[in-house]
Order: C-alpha cells, then structure tokens, then sequence
C-alpha cells in the first residue's frame, strides 16, 4: 500500500466514523459531551472548595462550602440520570397503531372455504382458522 491508498483509507474510516456519530441520539451525544468534560468541573468545584478555605473568613466557609457541594452533587446526578436513563416504554396506543399499520402493509394472504359433512364450515386465511358447526346440520330451513 502506498501513501495516498493509506490517506483514502483513513478517510473513508473517518467518514463510516461521522456517520455512525450523525446516527446517535440526542442522550448518547449529551452523555459523551458532559463525559469529556464532568470530571474537570467536578474537580474545578472542588478545589474552588479547598482553595476558599483558606481565603474565606471561618464564618463564609459553611455558605461556600454548600454551594460548592450542591453545585458538585448536582453536575454528578446529570451525569448519572444521562448514564442510568431508561428508555422510555411506548404507549399502548401507539404500539396498537403500529401493529394494524404492519399488518395492513403486509400482502394480503389467500383466503379459503371448505364445507365438510356434517355442516362444518372451515375458514382460513394465513395463520387464521375458523369452524363454525352448523346448529341445523342435516335439516332443511
């Protein structure tokens, strides 16, 4: 392999790769934006922490002190909730609507009749089967 068959490769790679981040969704996209950057935050807010300690006068310390720890415990439960997100069940509705939209799509499926001795009437179409018996089998109406 020569050079510009190695740079064409690693374009194509680079594009197959955009494509599959255009394809993500929109809680993949946020996960990985507040991953790259949660930790320094949280460690930003955290030394904010330490360093007003040593600043501040005693008495502002438990004020800075909360709101750096709500701050931090806020920024970590984002975090959480994109990561631990459940997917979200579809209304019954919905996955009805669905359903009938599939089966009207679907090719229609050959219908059959067959009248048996007796009165029996067996009607089928697709996986579908039906026998009526007949309450007056044999008599005349």
């Amino acid at each position: 392999m020569d050079k510009t068959e190695i740079t064409l490769l690693k374009a194509q790679a680079q594009i197959e790769l955009d494509k599959l981040e255009a394809q993500a969704s929109a809680r993949d996209v946020a996960s990985k934006a507040i991953g790259k950057d949660a930790l320094f935050w949280i460690f930003a807010l955290v030394l904010v922490g330490v360093a007003s300690s040593a600043f501040l006068p005693n008495e502002a310390l438990p004020a800075v002190i909360g709101l750096v720890a709500t701050a931090t415990m806020a920024l970590i439960q984002m975090v959480n909730g994109i990561v631990n997100e459940a997917k979200k069940e579809e209304k019954p509705e919905i996955v009805i609507i669905k359903n009938l939209i599939e089966r009207l799509s679907e090719r229609e499926q050959p219908m059959s009749v067959e009248v048996g001795s007796g009165g029996r009437v067996t009607v089928t179409k697709g996986a579908d089967r039906s026998i009526i018996d007949s309450p007056n089998a044999g008599g005349t109406d």
